[in-house]
């Protein structure tokens, strides 16, 4: 397990799986241990994946100061991992709420960004977030599930705020719920820091006009990865994340919830290793 030092000295680690060109990775979560990302449904046996445990996740020490948490000051310690990688330019993946992170370093160092994909990413860095009537759409595609009607009521007690999060609907957010996506969400709260979650995407984190603008100006290519019954983000907040970038395409995995190399890990895979190619 490679370690590396963050520029304040925070000791920080990244797993690498697979042969050849490394794709980096970035964890969604937010602020979950690279461990949820697996092998990114086969995927490794395109790229070489390098899967950054962020500050506080997963192998990588805690700082001594939790602000740093923060989406925008985590920059950093990606910039560090490339310069650690030896690599001028590089591939860059982000998923869910490292979408968000992905973004903010493509702002900031637009000419190191080989490849970009934002995988059902949620880019509050645009200042763009999921509706509650995006998610409830989402979740309508699913009545003819025997799990929908108590999961759907308890889903909109959270969506207006009269609820609190409830395990009940977790299925909402995977395509198919089956053993795997079963297991894959009960390691969810060991795998996460809650106190970094909360601080990541705190007051200061993001500055929507200038970012996008930034954007605007980044010349790599860019795929944006829906899934077809993921409300956050459902495929129109996608497209609309595409239309940021000059050279960008938004794909829509059909079926797919949140986690898409879950739900078919072939046309994911097919599709991801096409365009990193």
């Amino acid at each position: 397990m490679p370690i590396f030092d963050a520029p304040d000295g925070t000791r920080l680690a990244f797993h690498a799986r697979g042969e050849g060109e490394p794709l980096i990775v970035l964890l969604g979560g937010p602020m979950r241990a690279s461990a949820y990302l697996g092998n990114l449904g086969g995927l490794d046996a395109h790229r070489r994946l390098v899967l950054l445990d962020l500050r506080g996740t997963g192998d990588s020490e805690v700082p001594a100061d939790p602000s740093t948490y923060r989406c925008d000051r985590l920059v950093d310690d990606v910039e560090a991992l490339r310069v650690r990688l030896g690599l001028e330019r590089m591939d860059l993946l982000g998923h869910s709420a490292g979408g968000s992170l992905a973004l903010l370093y493509a702002a900031r160092y637009p000419q190191r960004i080989a490849r970009l994909a934002l995988v059902t990413a949620t880019p509050w860095a645009l200042g763009w977030p999921a509706t509650a009537d995006d998610r409830r759409t989402a979740a309508r595609l699913r009545t003819a599930e025997p799990w929908f009607a108590d999961a759907f009521e308890a889903f909109e007690a959270w969506l207006d705020g009269s609820g609190d999060f409830d395990p009940v609907f977790v299925p909402f957010f995977h395509g198919r719920w089956d053993d795997t996506a079963r297991a894959h969400a009960a390691r969810e709260e060991a795998e996460t820091n809650d106190e970094a979650a909360d601080t990541y995407g705190g007051d200061g984190a993001w500055d929507p006009e200038a970012t996008r603008d930034a954007l605007t100006r980044l010349t790599a290519p860019v795929l944006v990865l829906a899934g077809g019954a993921d409300g956050g983000p459902s495929p129109a907040l996608a497209r609309r994340t595409a239309g940021v970038f000059p050279h960008a395409e938004c794909v829509v995995q059909p079926g797919a919830g949140h986690f898409p190399w879950l739900d078919d890990p072939e046309w994911f895979t097919r599709r991801v290793s096409a365009f990193f190619s």
